[in-house]
């Protein structure tokens, strides 16, 4: 395992969301924005494990997982700024981002929506002989597993023994409401047990705890043949959708809050490497400042790039 390639695709994801914060204000942007900044060790870790063939299902928070899967960043901005490029021509925005060519096949902002979708992916890999040993991941919050659709979509993936991985990024909140209050207990893995489905558990700030883990699931899908599930613990540092913070609207327990803060898997990791003399400060300079021309040169050409056809407006619109 490389710390430092590792450490470069967490930092990636973190320049990507910032220079979203900074140019979203200018008011090119004109869709919703669901940051991944706090969670970004999750979308690494997992996709870590992955092969271009195993595929990815995601969210509305999808950033981190379509960039850790190796999506292509040029056409994500062109996406956000609505132009003919995107991966969805410029007509999805921030919430329905996808790269066929890495396997990030559909990002879905309906909560729980992308499950079903996963679910079905893994039945057409295992009716197909030249697909054993793919797997399908789709990641969701913990307000997707209080959707019916869920339990419908465990109860089918174990009875038919389906390579899939439900990963859960317990960011502890749907939307404003805590999950202490949505509820009864915290162990969320047991709703998954009680179809049978073999469950794993991590801090997701962590990032050498989230790939171990993403490793032994992995590993069991792989060889077992059967689906699992990943509760990863985490926060989300900003708004539920936006890029400020909202301290000001007092949903988030203060105390919770700087416990969380303090454990960001991005700074937690530099510190962890510098500590064990795997990088010097220096190296971290440098790797910020290329990362930032690289984002920034995808930006400049997206803002450059040309908007749909006016013409094509009702294409792909059922009638």
């Amino acid at each position: 395992m490389n710390y430092i390639d590792i450490y470069k695709k967490m930092k990636y994801i973190r320049v990507v969301e910032n220079t979203i914060i900074r140019e979203y204000p200018m008011q090119e942007m004109r869709c919703p924005i669901h940051l991944s900044v706090g969670q970004e060790a999750i979308a690494v870790g997992v996709c870590e494990q992955l092969n271009v063939n195993d595929k990815v299902f995601s969210n509305h928070r999808c950033h981190a997982h379509y960039l850790a899967k190796g999506g292509n960043l040029y056409k994500m901005f062109a996406e956000l700024l609505g132009k003919a490029d995107g991966c969805c021509g410029g007509r999805g925005g921030s919430m329905h981002l996808f790269d066929n060519s890495v396997g990030l096949k559909v990002s879905i902002p309906i909560v729980g929506s992308s499950i079903p979708l996963a679910v079905g992916a893994a039945l057409a890999d295992k009716l197909d002989e030249r697909k054993i040993g793919t797997l399908t991941v789709v990641f969701f919050g913990d307000g997707a597993i209080e959707e019916g659709v869920f339990y419908e979509c465990a109860n089918f993936a174990s009875l038919m023994s389906l390579p899939v991985i439900f990963v859960c990024e317990n960011n502890l909140f749907s939307c404003f409401t805590h999950i202490s209050q949505r509820q009864p207990a915290r162990d969320l893995e047991k709703l998954a047990q009680s179809h049978l489905i073999e469950t794993f558990r991590a801090n997701g700030n962590q990032i050498i705890n989230v790939i171990e883990t993403s490793n032994r699931a992995v590993n069991y899908v792989r060889t077992q043949h059967k689906p699992a599930f990943i509760l990863f613990d985490t926060y989300r540092h900003l708004e539920h959708c936006g890029i400020s913070n909202d301290d000001h609207l007092d949903y988030r327990d203060h105390n919770e809050m700087a416990n969380w803060l303090a454990n960001d898997p991005v700074i937690s990791f530099e510190k962890y490497l510098l500590e064990a003399g795997a990088v010097s400060s220096s190296v971290l300079s440098q790797i910020q400042k290329d990362l930032e021309e690289k984002v920034n040169l995808d930006l400049s050409k997206a803002k450059n790039a040309i908007f749909p056809d006016p013409s094509t407006i009702a294409f792909h619109v059922y009638k």
